[in-house]
C-alpha cells in the first residue's frame, strides 16, 4: 500500500474513442498556448532518458521508419546503456496516437509463471518475505514482454525490416558504451543488484569491487550476441531455446521453493491489445494506458477532479493550487490502491473509474480553503457494494524509462518500458538484466479476510504505475505525447506535466522542470530543493500536517506540437535528450 512511502526511501472515460462533452461547472478555460498553435508539417522527433537511445532511434526515422520503429530502437538501445531501468529483460507499455485520431494500446507487461499462487511470497511461517529477499530471488522475476510487444506493433506499423532496428543497439554494445555520471551513481548505490551475479559485477566493476570509473567504455558482448541472434532469427530467439531454457533454469535456481518458471512459461508469452481509456479535461482527449495499469485511470482522475477549478487562474506559483493538486491525487490513489489489478483476472470498474459524473461528485470533497480530514476509496458506477478486493502491500517501483517517437506521417507513440527496480532481479543472462516485475504484486494475498486485486496468481500481469499518455485538441488535433518514469510518482508526474501545458501555458519542457508534489495519502511529499520547499507553511495553513521534503525518482519525457512544428522535451533532472530528425 502507498503509505509504505512514509518508511521506504525514495532516492534509488470511456473506453476507446471519445468525443467532446459539455461541462456545465467548469471555471475559465484557457485558450490553447501559442506552443499549440495550429498544425506544422510533422518533423520526426525522439525523447529519451538517454541521448545515445534517442539518436538510436532518430536513426530510424532518417531511414524512413515509423514512429513504431523508432520506439522500438529506442527500446533496444536502452537495454545497452540505461539497463538499470529497462531493456529486454523487462516490459512496458505501448500507446501509439495516430495523425487521425485513433488511439491504439498494447500490453508488454510481465507475467507471473503458471505455478504461481497467492501465497507467492510467503515464508514457511506465514508472513510476506522481506522486500529484498524476494527481489534477489527468481520469485522476482515475471516473463519479460518487450520483445513481443515489439513483434506485435512492427508486425502493424513497422516500415523498416525488422533486423534493421537492432543495428544501433548492437553497436552500442559491441563497440562499448561511455559509463556517465547519473549510471556511475546507480552502480554505487545499487551494487547488491547489479553486481548480484558475476556476470554483471565482471561487466561493471574492477577488481577491487568498486565501479568502473565515469568515462570508461564498457563492451557487452554477451548481449550484442543476444541482440544479433534476434535480430537474425526473430523473437522466437528469445522465447524459445537456449535463451528461454537459460531464463527458466536461472530462476528456478533461484526460487525459495519448487515452483518456479519454466521454459514453456516463456514461450506461451503473448503481447495484447487492449482498448485505450479516453477522457475529456476541459476541452482537450487524454488518452492513455488501462489495466493492468492504473496509470490512465489515476491520470484523468486526478484531472477531473480539478476541472472545477480555476487552475489557470491561479497559476504555478499559487499553494491553493498545489493544495488542490494534492487532494485530488489523495482521492484518485484511494480509488487506484482498491480496485486497480490485471482485469484478465479480477473484475476492474474502468468506466466508473473515469466516468466525468463520477469524478465531479468525488471532487466535491475537495476545498480550497480545507484538508479533508480521511480519504477512502468511492463507489464508482458498476461497483455493487459490499466491495470484495482490498488494498494490498505493494512495495515501490523504482526502475523504469519513457520514451516518445514522433514520425513523418504525424504518428506518435508513448512507450514506458521497465525492469521494475534499478538493475532488476540482478540476474543477468545472455548480458542483460532480468526483472523483478512481480514483486509489484501484493505479497500479501488477503486482507481482513478479503482477496487483494493485485494479489499473486499464475499468469497474471501484476499492477503498474506507468502512464505512456497522449492528448488531442478539440480540434483533433495530437497536440502532446508524454510519459515518466519514477514508480508511483508516474501519475503525478504525467498529471503535473498536463496541467503546466494545458492550464498554465507552459511549453511541455517548462512544465516538465516543474517541482512534484506527491500526496498518494494522508502526507505531503515535496521535491527537495524546490520552489515548494517555501510553500511548506502555506500548506500547512490549509490543514496538511504531514509534509515531508524527499529527493523523488523524477524522469519524464515528451513531445508537443509548437507553431513551429513538433519540438520535443526531456527532464532537466535526467540525462535525457530530444533530437529532432
Amino acid at each position: 500500500m502507498l503509505q509504505r512511502f512514509l518508511t521506504v526511501s525514495l532516492v534509488p472515460l470511456l473506453i476507446g474513442a471519445c468525443t467532446a462533452e459539455t461541462h456545465g461547472n467548469v471555471a475559465s478555460v484557457p485558450a490553447p498556448p501559442e506552443n499549440q498553435a495550429a498544425a506544422s508539417p510533422a518533423r520526426g522527433v525522439v525523447s529519451a532518458a538517454d541521448p545515445r537511445a534517442a539518436e538510436a532511434g532518430v536513426e530510424m526515422l532518417r531511414a524512413g521508419g515509423s514512429a513504431s520503429d523508432a520506439a522500438i530502437a529506442t527500446m533496444l538501445a536502452l537495454t545497452v546503456v540505461e539497463p538499470q531501468s529497462s531493456g529486454i529483460g523487462g516490459g512496458g507499455f505501448y500507446v501509439r496516437a495516430a495523425a487521425d485520431g485513433e488511439v491504439e494500446t498494447v500490453d508488454g507487461r510481465e507475467t507471473a509463471p503458471m505455478a504461481a499462487s497467492p501465497d507467492w511470497f510467503l515464508g514457511e511461517d506465514g508472513k510476506p518475505r522481506g522486500f529484498m529477499e524476494a527481489v534477489l530471488s527468481g520469485l522476482s522475476v515475471g516473463v519479460p514482454g518487450n520483445l513481443r510487444l515489439a513483434q506485435d506493433v512492427h508486425a502493424r506499423h513497422g516500415k523498416l525490416p525488422w533486423a534493421e532496428l537492432f543495428q544501433p543497439a548492437i553497436a552500442l554494445a559491441r563497440d562499448g558504451f561511455e559509463i556517465t555520471e547519473r549510471f556511475h551513481e546507480f552502480l554505487s548505490t545499487q551494487s547488491h543488484r547489479a553486481a548480484a551475479s558475476e556476470e554483471g559485477k565482471a561487466l561493471f566493476y574492477g577488481d577491487d569491487g568498486e565501479p568502473l570509473p565515469v568515462g570508461t567504455i564498457v563492451k557487452n558482448p554477451k548481449l550484442a550476441a543476444t541482440l544479433e541472434m534476434i535480430a537474425q532469427q526473430g523473437p522466437d530467439a528469445f522465447y524459445s531455446g537456449a535463451n528461454a531454457e537459460e531464463i527458466a533454469a536461472r530462476t528456478a535456481a533461484a526460487t525459495p521453493h519448487p515452483a518456479g518458471m519454466t521454459a514453456d512459461d516463456i514461450a506461451q508469452y503473448r503481447a495484447k491489445q487492449r482498448g485505450a481509456v479516453c477522457g475529456i479535461y476541459r476541452v482537450w482527449r487524454i488518452c492513455g494506458m488501462g489495466p493492468p495499469s492504473s496509470g490512465a485511470t489515476t491520470v484523468f482522475a486526478i484531472l477531473k477532479q480539478l476541472e472545477r477549478f480555476d487552475m489557470a487562474a491561479l497559476g504555478k506559483d499559487s499553494p491553493i493550487a498545489w493544495h488542490l493538486f494534492a487532494e485530488s491525487q489523495r482521492l484518485a490513489y484511494a480509488d487506484r490502491e482498491l480496485y486497480l489489478g490485471d482485469s484478465d483476472f479480477v473484475s476492474v470498474p474502468v468506466a466508473g473509474l473515469v466516468d466525468a459524473d463520477y469524478l465531479t461528485s468525488r471532487s466535491q470533497a475537495i476545498s480550497p480553503d480545507s484538508t479533508m480530514a480521511e480519504v477512502a476509496a468511492g463507489t464508482p458506477p458498476g461497483v455493487i457494494p459490499p466491495i470484495a478486493l482490498a488494498d494490498g502491500d505493494e512495495p515501490q517501483e523504482h526502475g523504469t524509462s519513457h520514451f516518445v517517437t514522433l514520425d513523418q506521417w504525424g504518428n506518435a507513440v508513448s512507450y514506458t518500458s521497465t525492469v521494475e527496480g534499478s538493475f532488476g532481479s540482478g540476474i543477468m543472462v545472455g548480458g542483460y538484466y532480468l526483472n523483478n516485475e512481480l514483486t509489484d504484486f501484493s505479497f500479501s494475498p488477503m486482507k481482513d479476510g478479503k482477496p487483494v486485486a493485485n494479489r499473486v496468481q499464475g499468469g497474471k500481469r501484476p499492477r503498474s504505475s506507468m502512464a505512456p499518455t497522449v492528448v488531442y485538441d478539440a480540434d483533433g488535433q495530437l497536440v502532446i505525447a508524454v510519459g515518466a518514469a519514477g514508480g508511483a510518482t508516474i501519475p503525478v508526474q504525467v498529471a503535473r506535466t498536463l496541467i503546466g501545458v494545458l492550464d498554465w501555458g507552459l511549453p511541455a519542457r517548462d512544465a516538465i522542470a516543474l517541482p512534484l508534489l506527491f500526496s498518494p495519502g494522508d502526507a505531503i511529499f515535496v521535491e527537495e530543493g524546490s520552489s515548494l520547499e517555501e510553500m511548506i507553511p502555506a500548506l500547512s495553513a490549509l490543514g496538511h500536517s504531514q509534509i515531508i521534503s524527499r529527493r523523488l525518482p523524477l524522469k519524464t519525457n515528451a513531445i508537443e506540437r509548437t507553431g513551429q512544428g513538433w519540438i520535443g522535451a526531456a527532464d532537466p533532472r535526467s540525462e535525457g535528450a530530444a533530437i529532432t530528425q
